[in-house]
């Protein structure tokens, strides 16, 4: 159940890496208002909207040492009302959070037998848009195809040991012993489903490669559009399901990662582009009027103790890390660069700056580099090693692993302005 690959790449920059790790760690396994078993169903269900493998697999053995009921791994239809209402939620954060209205946060939260508190809704808020911005993160530095098809020849991560995640995080309690037996359940389960996963991944994935080759060479056709979020076009997959069966043995009872569409509803919803030539029927979210320092920041650390701070301290931490030999190569300063990249991530979810002049995005991020964070940010699952060995060149590996954090923040970031923005406007 570790993150060992995630953090690896993270490792790179060791200060964010800190942060992160004390982030999860407060999440899933110190005091807040939900139960254990259900944080971690929580995330597999955020992991599942995009394929990521990697994070069910981990929330699958996490969610059964819980103490989670093993029918919940049968998928949706075998889990409490309560929890399966969270569905909706989940759908809309992942893929066009600026559909998220009050409407949805009482309909969750009205008098019933399962009906939420405040404070469980915003844990899981923060959880969901966690697990969907990590799984950007493990698709765009190449976790998830490391896992099942054997490492990428492009990158070479660095070397931490056989950590828990949580014991790079200072005051965990996770003992030697937990730690010795964890570590030989998540390698025996590991094991027994490797071949069986190697091949169904290596299907899936170069069927993906294919797709993708040719919506790139469509993009390329089409050239580059007007607008800074315009010109980087993709589809979303219209059924994550294909080609993908339940790993189950005869009687059905589940010994891994299942079929991952058990775990999500409406498996076509997915990315649209943020109002297509037309603001007038979606209403575009000026930071001025709701942002996270302002307004999100006080409102989730009073319904939810601390996560604020830590959440804080991580979007702090991405905004400081150096890229000068990055943004030098594009001709500017490092702080400009991480602007553009940041708020263009923010302007494909309908977010804008009055003070940012876009046309400054089409300036500093190169055709290919748009291309790669907008599917990194907005379908993971389509990240493939044709444009990510595209991306590559002309980075070096610590500067790969930082667009990638960006991604990770802006994303998460955008969701939880959206998230929050309608509990406020719930409570009001």
């Amino acid at each position: 159940g570790r993150l060992e690959a995630v953090t690896q790449q993270m490792g790179y920059h060791p200060q964010y890496l800190d942060s992160f790790l004390k982030t999860q760690h407060y999440l899933m396994h110190m005091d807040g208002p939900l139960p254990f078993d259900c944080r971690h169903y929580i995330a597999i269900m955020a992991a599942a909207r995009h394929q990521c493998r990697y994070l069910v697999n981990l929330h699958v053995l996490q969610f059964l040492r819980a103490g989670g009921d093993p029918q919940w791994l049968r998928g949706l239809e075998f889990i409490p009302p309560k929890l399966r209402n969270l569905n909706e939620i989940n759908k809309i954060l992942a893929h066009r959070p600026w559909l998220i209205t009050k409407e949805h946060i009482e309909k969750l939260l009205k008098i019933s037998e399962w009906s939420w508190s405040l404070a469980e809704l915003v844990h899981a808020v923060v959880l969901l848009a966690h697990c969907h911005a990590l799984a950007s993160f493990v698709f765009g530095c190449g976790c998830e195809q490391d896992e099942g098809l054997g490492g990428r020849g492009s990158l070479k991560p660095l070397s931490l040991g056989n950590q828990c995640f949580c014991e790079a995080t200072a005051g965990n309690s996770c003992s030697q012993e937990l730690l010795r037996i964890n570590r030989k359940r998540s390698l025996d389960s590991c094991m027994e489903l490797d071949s069986l996963r190697e091949r169904m991944q290596r299907i899936h994935v170069e069927t993906e490669g294919r797709d993708e080759m040719r919506l790139l060479q469509q993009d390329r056709e089409e050239g580059e559009g007007q607008g800074a979020e315009v010109g980087v076009q993709a589809e979303h997959c219209s059924d994550p399901s294909a080609g993908l069966s339940p790993f189950a043995d005869t009687d059905g009872e589940v010994t891994g990662a299942t079929n991952l569409a058990c775990y999500m509803q409406d498996p076509d919803f997915g990315y649209q582009d943020f109002a297509r030539r037309d603001e007038d029927q979606t209403q575009v979210f000026r930071v001025q009027d709701y942002s996270w320092e302002d307004h999100g920041f006080s409102l989730v650390n009073r319904l939810y103790s601390d996560i604020g701070h830590l959440l804080d301290e991580k979007f702090r931490m991405v905004d400081g890390l150096q890229s000068s030999a990055m943004a030098k190569r594009q001709g500017c300063e490092p702080s400009v660069f991480k602007r553009g990249i940041w708020n263009y991530i923010h302007c494909m979810f309908g977010i804008r700056y009055d003070d940012y002049d876009y046309a400054e995005v089409n300036q500093l991020l190169e055709r290919m580099l748009k291309v790669y964070i907008k599917t990194v940010t907005c379908y993971p699952e389509k990240t493939n090693s044709e444009m990510f060995d595209r991306f590559w060149k002309q980075f070096k590996h610590s500067e790969k692993v930082h667009v990638n954090l960006l991604i990770l923040e802006a994303r998460m970031q955008a969701e939880l302005l959206y998230a929050l923005q309608a509990i406020t406007q719930y409570m009001i």
